[in-house]
């Protein structure tokens, strides 16, 4: 039997997790969803997020798929009850996998900065599962205007310092140990964060995800794997993102 993986994301952010899930070989097949005409999810409330998500589902199992991750943070903070309630096979999300990645290189006492869209950030899943772990020096803020940035590669030096002003001008970048991508949109700014946040470790869903694959359910390298890019609105930009992504 073909195993054969959905990934789906409000728009072009889950090519992060989809980029390492391919590489990692983990399944026969990947069919990536980008819900373009939607993004961003994060901004939407609750119900509007599962309603999206449950849709976006339905339209995956066309593809036969037998295996969902959830490439989008808002969705794995409210939706995944629901998807898991329609799914006849496993679904998951990337919130506990960051949550994992956070446990194998921070240390207890570490100052953590979660960075992510409103709905993420309200739900208080990051917060939540990291206190639950042992960690107290816990820093949340919703980001939204990073996602639009990505989604229209409008990566202007000038734009993103005052964005990052507007976000994070009452922190010390220099105390910050760790930085959580708490979207995964947000790794395509990696290199702006890492440069602001220098002493900071940064740790996305696409590296955390394809640990927590292996560790929880058993799944080892295949022989080969390929991957098709679809979205529900230009879907010539999303392969165009994912060709220089991948």
């Amino acid at each position: 039997m073909t195993f054969k993986a959905g990934i789906f994301d409000s728009g072009v952010g889950g090519l992060t997790v989809a980029k390492s899930i391919y590489q990692a070989k983990l399944f026969d097949e990947i069919i990536y969803f980008g819900d373009t005409a939607r993004v961003p999810y994060g901004s939407k409330n609750e119900s509007t997020i599962i309603r999206y998500s449950l849709e976006s589902l339905e339209f995956l199992k066309n593809f036969d798929i037998n295996f969902l991750i959830t490439a989008c943070n808002s969705v794995s903070s409210c939706a995944l009850p629901e998807l898991r309630k329609e799914a006849n096979f496993s679904v998951v999300g990337v919130i506990d996998a960051g949550i994992y990645a956070v446990t194998k290189q921070a240390k207890k006492d570490d100052t953590i900065l979660v960075i992510g869209t409103k709905a993420t950030i309200n739900s208080n899943l990051y917060k939540k599962g990291l206190e639950a772990k042992g960690y107290k020096n816990i820093i949340s803020i919703a980001t939204p205007l990073f996602v639009p940035i990505v989604e229209e590669e409008a990566y202007s030096p000038s734009l993103i310092k005052e964005t990052f002003k507007l976000y994070f001008d009452k922190l010390n970048p220099e105390e910050i140990d760790i930085v959580v991508l708490g979207c995964t949109h947000f790794p395509l700014l990696s290199s702006y964060l890492q440069k602001y946040f220098k002493n900071a470790k940064l740790i996305h869903s696409g590296e955390a995800i394809v640990e927590l694959l292996k560790k929880e359910y058993n799944l080892k390298e295949k022989q080969n794997s390929k991957i098709h890019f679809l979205a529900s609105e230009n879907p010539a930009h999303l392969k165009k993102v994912a060709q220089k992504w991948f």
